[in-house]
């Protein structure tokens, strides 16, 4: 049974669209409808790729670490999601915390939103 929060496997393509390897990917939601789809991202364990401002850190002095079933400090990514059936889920790994659940979704739900921008108006226009 897949829930919100589990670590999953999955094979992430690539931006390339190149076949990609197996790996870690935290289930973020639902998606609505009859089908058995679920928004994941990817999971990385190149810290060195942290987007301070949008990705994740999970590391082993964090509360929720031992129970993600992550080996290593991982990134979970925000700019790499994927809609996916459940069915090619590979497996879990664990669960993060639910704190660390709502905050990364919050952070996602924000930079797909953007900056706040104020419309300027158009001009009329004559017809």
């Amino acid at each position: 049974m897949i829930v919100e929060g589990q670590v999953v496997l999955f094979r992430f393509p690539r931006t390339d669209q190149e076949t990609g390897k197996l790996r870690p990917a935290l289930v973020l939601r639902r998606a609505p409808g009859k089908f058995n789809d679920w928004l994941i991202c990817m999971i990385t364990s190149r810290v060195h790729q942290m987007v301070a401002e949008l990705d994740d850190k999970i590391s082993p002095e964090d509360a929720d670490f031992s129970e993600s079933g992550l080996k290593i400090p991982s990134i979970v990514r925000a700019s790499r999601l994927a809609v996916v059936d459940g069915n090619i889920l590979e497996g879990s790994l664990g669960q993060i915390g639910n704190d660390r659940l709502f905050r990364f979704r919050r952070s996602v739900a924000q930079w797909i939103q953007g900056p706040r921008k104020k419309l300027q108006p158009q001009p009329a226009t004559s017809n």
